[in-house]
């Protein structure tokens, strides 16, 4: 009898989270892993998510990198100034 190592996609997520932010120093400096791990944890849950392991390992990685820059770039929009913040709308605007 052989023994089948088998992890869900949604085991996996702890080990995605904490990949991409061990090898992302800007990340390391402004998220926290463990609210991270959480944070991903409750938007992929499986009841919210049943096909979870139809995804791809790359889909889910991409998905999950997608979360936690969105998460990055929000914190640091939080640091802006008025003045900075009204800069950033304009060019989004542009953009």
């Amino acid at each position: 009898m052989t023994l089948i190592n088998y992890q869900s996609n949604f085991q996996k997520l702890p080990e995605i989270v904490t990949t991409l932010i061990d090898n992302n120093p800007i990340y390391q400096e402004n998220l926290d892993k463990q609210e991270m791990i959480e944070l991903i944890n409750r938007l992929f849950d499986p009841k919210s998510v049943p096909d979870i392991n139809n995804i791809s390992e790359e889909e889910l990685t991409k998905r999950v990198k997608s979360i936690l820059s969105l998460h990055l770039v929000s914190g640091m929009l939080n640091d802006f100034t008025p003045e900075q913040m009204q800069i950033f709308d304009e060019a989004v605007k542009r953009g």
